[in-house]
């Protein structure tokens, strides 16, 4: 999937969304221009007990970049007077296996990776910059919450405690001690905001359901990365429910992530040597976007020790009834014959102690 800049502008962005997952029932979301239409969008929507108890963590960062004094925005918000106008430095967006955003700001190009680890609660982002002939600044400024993934935060302020060792930040957000959020930058310089509210991010998607549609988050500081005349640089920025995060390396992140999915891909057998060479590549493409596309379904669940499925993103958790009806096209045309197992075991499991509807015996 790839979208040039003809497919980028306001109305198209603002209608066309991505997910990925991180293999516990947390998810990584929003448009392809980086806008959040929904209180569900989020860089990190985290569980506290896998699958259940979505928190939204890591609402998302805005970025900017200054040249010469002018500053230039990468993001885009949407409130209800105004939006900002970042996605018109926006000129590509893909996703095969992660989402990729590519900015041009004169001869300034920036491209955006975002990656979730598997199996853990952290999302990184592993910006490049390929920087013109004069100095810049790069600001990445996070925005962050912590509420459950079907309300709003609509309080005038947010509590915040921080503790900061260089580049490295813990974050105590609404006095939620037990949960500490951890960001990081690889590069630059972090400048602590007190109180920085940002406030009425506008969801248009919850507008059209009748639901809360204003929002405030709060911005903890700003990290301020110094690029030389035709430099090239590489920043890792994590945010995470874990604490060693400084140890992680975005571009590590991000291949450690396809050649997870492209075993999975290559283990279903569905796109064998002979295959690939009969087939057109938009066949090849269907397949491999269904099989990464089936992989967001499956998520282990550490009370069981085994695995499970989720109905549906980003509102649904696993369910019985569409567990089987979804089981053979997620787990066996995929051949993932080992945890089609666990999720039977599962299902037998929630049947022994009444934890699933009667609708499941309808099948």
């Amino acid at each position: 999937m790839k979208y040039n800049k003809q497919s980028l502008s306001l109305e198209e962005g603002l209608r066309r969304e991505w997910i990925i997952t991180n293999g516990i029932g947390g998810y990584s979301s929003s448009t392809i221009i980086g806008a959040n239409t929904r209180k569900y969008h989020g860089l990190l929507v985290a569980p506290l007990m896998p699958p259940g108890n979505r928190q939204l963590i890591l609402s998302k960062v805005d970025e900017s970049i200054e040249i010469d004094g002018k500053v230039h925005n990468l993001y885009t918000n949407v409130c209800k007077n105004f939006i900002s106008d970042g996605y018109k430095n926006l000129i590509s967006f893909e996703k095969e296996y992660i989402p990729i955003l590519t900015y041009q700001i004169e001869d300034t190009m920036i491209k955006k990776f975002i990656c979730l680890e598997h199996g853990k609660n952290t999302v990184g982002i592993y910006y490049f910059i390929k920087n013109g002939f004069r100095k810049s600044k790069l600001r990445l400024a996070p925005v962050v919450n912590f509420r459950g993934f079907h309300t709003i935060n609509t309080k005038d302020k947010i509590e915040l405690n921080q503790e900061i060792e260089n580049n490295k930040v813990k974050l105590i957000i609404d006095n939620h001690s037990q949960n500490p959020v951890y960001i990081y930058s690889s590069d630059g310089k972090y400048i602590r905001h007190d109180n920085d509210i940002f406030r009425n991010m506008y969801y248009i998607e919850e507008e059209k359901r009748r639901q809360g549609d204003t929002e405030n988050h709060i911005v903890p500081g700003i990290y301020e990365i110094e690029l030389e005349p035709n430099e090239e640089k590489y920043v890792t920025f994590v945010c995470s429910l874990e604490q060693n995060i400084e140890e992680l390396d975005g571009k590590d992140l991000i291949n450690k992530e396809i050649v997870r999915l492209s075993s999975i891909i290559y283990n279903t057998y569905l796109l064998d040597e002979k295959q690939k060479e009969a087939k057109e590549p938009a066949y090849i493409d269907m397949i491999k976007n269904f099989v990464i596309a089936t992989d967001n379904f499956l998520v282990y669940r550490p009370s069981f020790a085994l695995h499970t499925i989720i109905a549906g993103y980003p509102w649904f958790l696993d369910w019985g009834r569409d567990t089987l009806i979804s089981f053979e096209g997620l787990l066996l045309k995929t051949r993932r014959f080992e945890e089609a197992k666990e999720v039977l075991l599962t299902c037998i499991r929630d049947i022994k102690y009444g934890l699933v509807p009667n609708r499941l015996f309808w099948l």
